[in-house]
């Protein structure tokens, strides 16, 4: 009986698969013409070849890639063994867990965002003077100032017996004149009661009162204050105010009341004039 055969265009409308990708599939050796007219270079395929393509996209379809039906082909089968199933379960559950935890992300960026839709996010306020205890140290990245200030700076704050007028206030000043995300030359400040006596950690000072400071709610990590800073500028540009102080960054909820990052809350705070 004649075998019926199938020019490359038919055998791509039957099985709704593009000819570029017959013809990838040619040259990775998974799917060959069964016939190839030497004198026009049409190609040809059997009707037995849509079962093997059909094969080859269910494959695709579970997470095989082409290289693992290639060796399938080669070892003369294309149905997996339970091993290789098995494995291709694991990697399905793996991701799946990537996932959730991305979608759980997202949902709290949501949330977050909703959260500063509907609040005031950027109001004029008078800084008063106020007496610091203050810690200045190049750290390697914007991750390290949580561990910094419970580790070193707190611990230190303790034994030299310092007192924190409620509800507390902290912030940090960056010294760097340029951006980095590593090697940050950062100041920590804390307001404390009175002056103390300085250690080789700790040392205090006073701070002028700032007469007129922008601050701006800042909610989730520290690797996200660019687009509030950018935030900041655009006002203080648009609204037609000079900066006139180094900007701070004062933290009232983080890592150490709270475990989700996309519930911290820090305000930058811009000494500003008209």
């Amino acid at each position: 009986m004649k075998q019926t055969k199938l020019k490359i265009g038919e055998f791509s409308q039957l099985m709704q698969v593009t000819v570029k990708t017959l013809r990838h599939y040619e040259q990775i050796g998974i799917l060959k013409p069964c016939e190839v007219d030497q004198w026009t270079g049409y190609r040809y395929y059997k009707l037995t070849q849509m079962q093997q393509l059909q094969s080859i996209r269910y494959l695709k379809d579970v997470g095989f890639s082409l290289d693992e039906i290639r060796e399938m082909m080669e070892n003369n089968s294309l149905v997996p063994g339970i091993e290789q199933l098995e494995s291709k379960i694991h990697a399905c559950e793996e991701e799946l867990k990537i996932l959730l935890a991305r979608r759980e992300r997202l949902h709290q960026m949501v949330d977050s965002q909703r959260k500063l839709n509907s609040m005031d996010k950027i109001s004029i306020q008078e800084l008063p003077e106020i007496i610091v205890a203050s810690h200045r140290e190049t750290i390697p990245n914007y991750e390290s100032v949580g561990p910094m200030c419970v580790n070193v700076i707190g611990p230190e704050m303790q034994r030299l017996g310092c007192k924190c007028p409620p509800p507390g206030y902290c912030f940090t000043i960056e010294h760097n004149k340029e951006y980095s995300p590593t090697d940050i030359d950062i100041e920590y400040c804390e307001q404390v009661e009175e002056m103390g006596t300085d250690s080789e950690i700790i040392q205090f000072k006073k701070l002028d009162a700032v007469k007129s400071a922008l601050c701006y709610k800042h909610y989730g990590p520290y690797d996200r204050f660019y687009q509030s800073y950018t935030e900041v500028f655009k006002y203080i540009e648009k609204e037609g105010y000079r900066i006139v102080g180094n900007p701070r960054c004062c933290y009232v909820d983080g890592i150490w009341n709270q475990d989700d990052p996309e519930k911290w809350l820090s305000i930058i705070q811009v000494p500003v004039e008209k």
